[in-house]
């Protein structure tokens, strides 16, 4: 039989492989999803030259004419009229660069080569996912180093407790009643003029949708149902997309679920995103060396009414 120790593999992956052993070589990468690319539209015009994102917002003030909150009439021999008034603020936010570099001794890559699994390969998957998992955290929840926020926990975005909660003991109907709740509140709180088409849910509380049934004489689940007959699907001539998100298990207040309404267009919200890039490869004694580097900006939520948090579902 074949010996197993700790000294059985190094960087190479050279492994002591049994006669009668059939090795798989294929590779099998750390569990990880990733949902960001789903969730939330880029930001394309940054580069890695910039480090701060910035957007606008214009308000606008009017005066009416013989009523100050009326319209705005005029006579015919009038000689003062009102004019408008405007206010832009801007909300910049800074563009964090991002680096890894990726070493492997000649050595090293010869025995790799040799055994028919690049390690130059490798690493290079293993850093993309890297990547890819840190864009996902700051998409959803932002930074604590950097001291940002993300999708799903907002200053700005409007937080309450659901109107009934506790999804594992609620009735059909009173989980119906939360979702258009949120939907409502939303829309209204947006002027009337944008109503969400995304709704992002814990993982557990999207299965319990999933498995729950209308009614008992009913041969569709409660997600299917709401997906056609939500305010957004009248609104906006689309079932409401409602989708899995890991990263609201515990998000709300007091560590309960949370759920998200909003609207995925990029006027409305995005990331700011800068791909990466790398330099050349470079010979360093024995070691080839090359640096993988880009830049994480920060969620732009441009209009926080457009978007609302519910909690303890």
């Amino acid at each position: 039989m074949p010996t197993y120790d700790r000294q059985t593999i190094d960087s190479a992956g050279a492994f002591l492989v049994g006669e009668l052993e059939r090795l798989d070589q294929t590779l099998h990468m750390p569990l990880a999803a990733v949902t960001w690319s789903r969730d939330i539209m880029l930001r394309e015009d940054v580069s890695i030259a910039d480090e701060t994102s910035s957007f606008t917002n214009s308000s606008f003030a009017a005066a009416g004419g013989p009523s100050p909150a009326g319209k705005s009439w005029i006579g015919k021999d009038a000689n003062a009229i009102a004019g408008i008034a405007l206010d832009i603020g801007k909300t910049p936010n800074p563009l964090t660069l991002w680096g890894m570099e990726l070493g492997w001794s000649l050595p090293e890559l010869a025995s790799a080569q040799q055994l028919g699994r690049p390690v130059d390969q490798q690493k290079f998957a293993g850093m993309n996912l890297k990547f890819q998992m840190d864009i996902d955290e700051q998409v959803y929840i932002g930074d604590t180093v950097i001291g940002v926020t993300g999708l799903v926990n907002n200053a700005s975005v409007s937080t309450s407790n659901a109107q009934t909660g506790n999804w594992g003991a609620a009735t059909v109907d009173q989980i119906m009643d939360d979702i258009n709740e949120l939907l409502n509140a939303t829309w209204a709180q947006a002027g009337y003029a944008v109503c969400p088409g995304e709704l992002r849910l814990p993982p557990a509380k999207f299965g319990l949708l999933v498995s729950r049934k209308v009614s008992d004489a009913g041969n569709i689940s409660v997600l299917e149902y709401i997906k056609q007959n939500s305010l957004s699907n009248s609104i906006n001539g689309r079932p409401l997309n409602v989708q899995p998100l890991k990263w609201l298990v515990g998000r709300g207040a007091s560590n309960k679920d949370r759920m998200v309404a909003y609207t995925n267009e990029s006027d409305r919200v995005r990331f700011p995103l800068v791909p990466l890039q790398r330099t050349p490869l470079e010979y360093r004694s024995l070691y080839q060396l090359t640096t993988y580097y880009g830049r994480l900006g920060v969620t732009e939520i441009v209009y926080p009414e457009t978007l609302s948090y519910r909690d303890g579902i």
